[in-house]
């Protein structure tokens, strides 16, 4: 048998085995010398009698302590060393009385290394047989069988409900032993997944900043450089216009990817408020902007899911509303929430057939973790509304 396991894998009482080692050495001791000093039966049986009592030292040491370490035990070899054992105490206790004290070695490793049933049958002999034996050898009075038999039979009694007792503690502590290794396990698979899933949520996290900032960025010089190219030839200055807001779109995509590598606030926001951040925005996309309600500073949170959400409801207008659409932001502070419009008189078309793109998915996912909501209203030749709302911690009442 073996006990619970430690985070190192090795077994406390395996760990502290010097005290089996020092609690069996005292016990033969304590026998040799009883034996050797009792004043009955005469010499040469008490020198018989410790003489069979020295050979369960090495024994012990070179069979019996590395099978007490095993777990489980090998169960022929275990049987061979306890029939050993009892071979050599067996005759000891038969001749001198005094040997059976050495049972409080010999029964722990009974239960220690054998099953149940045997367990209990090699203690039963261990306790029994050496007091039968020594009143047939001597044939004592009936007085001192009377009471070497009762004594036998408590030490029986007490070796039984100590040794199951013994087992049933340390079968629990397999038990633990077995559920701390498997909640181990757990925590570690837990923790795996928690960091597969952390670079996946951050992955996608980059893919919306990407796709809200750089990718929008890209596709707005592309379109420019389209114009210019059309413009060269007979409308040169505003082809330099196209130019400058070239200068700036490629200004604003290089500030926008170095908040992103640094993970820091959007260039539109950096010193400035969100309704500034839209005019700006707005006036790139020749968008009017209606701001409604109390304006006040807003935690980062939000304000960062309004801008977003507003250069993604723009980018959608630019593809796919038309050239002539006419694009207009709405932005309504109110006390327990923040709510931002984007509409375009442009195409339209049918929520319920078309499938979610992966910028309006984005979108969707960046309200969520913000606690909002994303609602798309459109039709057919109808033009297209884009909603966010957001929560927003209440304005703070004035002394």
């Amino acid at each position: 048998m073996s006990g619970p396991a430690d985070a190192g894998g090795a077994y406390s009482w395996e760990r502290s085995f010097r005290l089996w080692d020092t609690y069996f050495a005292l016990i033969w001791l304590a026998t040799l010398v009883f034996v050797l000093g009792t004043g009955q039966p005469g010499w040469p049986v008490r020198a018989t009698a410790a003489a069979l009592l020295v050979p369960l030292v090495p024994l012990f040491v070179r069979v019996g302590r590395p099978l007490l370490r095993q777990d489980p035990p090998d169960a022929r070899e275990t049987l061979l060393y306890i029939g050993a054992m009892m071979a050599l105490f067996l005759p000891s206790a038969i001749l001198v009385g005094e040997t059976r004290l050495m049972t409080f070695a010999l029964v722990p490793q009974c239960f220690m290394t054998l099953r149940m049933r045997w367990a209990l049958t090699a203690v039963a002999v261990i306790s029994l047989a050496p007091v039968v034996g020594w009143a047939l050898l001597w044939w004592p009075s009936d007085q001192d069988v009377f009471f070497n038999g009762l004594f036998a039979l408590v030490t029986l009694v007490f070796s039984v409900a100590v040794g199951s007792y013994v087992i049933r503690i340390i079968e629990q502590s397999q038990e633990r032993a077995a559920l701390i290794a498997e909640l181990d396990t757990s925590r570690h698979e837990v923790a795996r997944l928690s960091a597969v899933q952390g670079a996946l949520t951050e992955r996608e996290r980059m893919a919306r900043e990407i796709h809200d900032t750089l990718a929008q960025g890209f596709t707005s010089l592309l379109m420019l450089i389209q114009a210019v190219e059309a413009e060269l030839d007979h409308d040169v200055p505003q082809a330099r216009r196209h130019l400058a807001l070239m200068d700036e779109t490629a200004r604003l995509n290089l500030a926008e990817a170095r908040a992103l590598v640094a993970d820091g606030t959007p260039a539109d926001l950096e010193g400035s408020s969100l309704p500034d951040a839209l005019f700006r925005l707005a006036a790139r996309h020749a968008a009017k902007i209606d701001v409604t309600g109390r304006i006040r500073p807003l935690p980062a949170g939000p304000e960062v899911v309004a801008l977003r959400s507003c250069q993604e409801a723009l980018t959608n207008c630019r593809k796919h509303a038309g050239r002539s659409a006419t694009v207009g932001i709405g932005l309504d502070y109110a006390d327990d929430s923040l709510t931002l419009f984007v509409r375009d008189d442009g195409h339209g078309f049918d929520p319920g057939a078309a499938r979610d793109g992966y910028g309006l998915a984005g979108l969707r996912a960046r309200a969520a973790e913000a606690g909002g909501t994303v609602r798309v209203h459109s039709a057919p030749g109808d033009g297209t509304t884009v909603t966010v709302r957001l929560p927003v911690p209440p304005p703070r009442s004035r002394p």
